[in-house]
């Protein structure tokens, strides 16, 4: 384990959003996916990540779905009371792992609707991170524009500087608390709550196969990146 983290980690998983986008008429983390809930995939890939001491769910205290499913019972599994916004939800669940863990513990901030996390990315941000704490993103490949308030283009930005933010998002648990008082607008990431205390976490290269399903059309693509990553699972046997 890197020295930087030199107390027990904890994964924290906001999960009490209606997923308004997808349409589907209830949360979108469950969905199926390849037979299982969008839900059991992702929380199965970060129990099966041995250095994280327990995962804790976010979840709205009215969501019927999750006490039906069988991991919301594993032993490393433990389930608090989300919020309004995510902010909030993951303030929730970071005071749960300073409860748990004290005050050295870390936090991994993963949304519930990236199922394909691969696990190599994860120690990748474990091995990689410094005391600012760091997040999977990826350098964008595409030409940006800057719109102005028409939707003409204002400016065409430099690529080399912009990278796509991703989960999970790793930082000590203390700071990121601090972090997550007082006024949550804005705060669209963990990171964006970090930056505007003065911190500047690291960026560590993820897959693109680490999508969030958030739009119906993302479901093939999911279900098309799982099958490659089983099929490369095979591969390796």
């Amino acid at each position: 384990m890197n020295p930087v983290i030199n107390g027990p980690l904890y994964a924290v998983v906001p999960a009490a959003g209606i997923g308004e986008r997808m349409g589907a008429g209830f949360p979108k983390q469950y969905l199926s996916l390849a037979g299982k809930t969008l839900a059991e995939h992702t929380l199965n890939r970060l129990l099966s990540f041995a250095p994280i001491d327990r995962v804790l769910v976010a979840v709205s205290v009215q969501d019927p779905w999750w006490p039906t499913l069988g991991v919301s019972t594993h032993s490393r599994i433990a389930t608090v009371s989300g919020g309004a916004a995510r902010a909030e939800s993951v303030r929730n669940g970071v005071t749960r792992a300073l409860e748990l863990g004290g005050e050295n513990a870390w936090v991994l901030v993963h949304d519930m609707a990236r199922p394909l996390v691969r696990l190599s990315d994860i120690q990748n941000l474990l091995d990689q991170t410094d005391s600012q704490g760091a997040i999977l993103a990826l350098p964008v490949v595409d030409t940006i524009k800057q719109a102005d308030d028409g939707n003409h283009i204002a400016a065409t930005l430099d690529r080399d500087c912009i990278w796509r933010a991703l989960t999970p998002q790793l930082f000590p648990a203390r700071a990121l608390h601090d972090a997550l008082q007082g006024d949550l607008a804005g705060i669209t990431d963990e990171a964006s709550a970090m930056e505007r205390v003065g911190r500047r976490p690291a960026l560590v290269a993820g897959h693109s196969d680490n999508i969030k399903v958030t739009v119906p059309e993302d479901l093939a693509l999911a279900r098309f990146y799982l099958a490659c990553q089983l099929g490369d699972e095979e591969n390796m046997l």
